[in-house]
């Protein structure tokens, strides 16, 4: 099983304590059984800063706490985001739209060879087009 790469969704659903697919529960299981990290992307903490400018980030913590906090829970790790990341975001085969955050998460998953955990519809219909490795969550 690839190592997974939690959306920025995906990590605020499980903060939240949210329910998750039986197919996500399962793939974190069988992560944590193998002794692999759940991987975060420093987009996340750019994705929370976004959404706590525009009124939409639901936390009593600022979005730099929230972070440290999901950053500091067992078993998760935050990948590196490189310039080979960032270019490839530029140049993904198939047609996913433009989103930044969404292309490099894409991209991410791809040159680290992560299953990307989301409910993004755009992700998950790339990922059905065979482009990335996803799981409903």
């Amino acid at each position: 099983m690839q190592p997974l790469l939690l959306d920025t969704c995906a990590a605020l659903w499980l903060v939240a304590g949210a329910p998750l697919s039986d197919a996500a529960v399962a793939a974190i299981a069988q992560a944590g059984e193998a002794g692999s990290a759940l991987q975060i992307s420093p987009i996340t903490a750019w994705e929370i800063g976004l959404l706590a400018r525009k009124g939409r980030f639901r936390s009593s913590l600022s979005p730099q706490r929230w972070f440290d906090r999901l950053r500091d829970l067992p078993g998760l790790a935050v990948c590196d985001l490189s310039p080979e990341v960032l270019l490839a975001s530029s140049f993904l085969p198939g047609d996913l739209h433009g989103d930044p955050a969404d292309r490099i998460m894409a991209a991410t998953a791809r040159e680290c060879g992560f299953t990307l955990l989301t409910r993004d519809r755009a992700l998950l219909d790339y990922a059905a087009e065979g482009h990335l490795a996803a799981i409903a969550c």
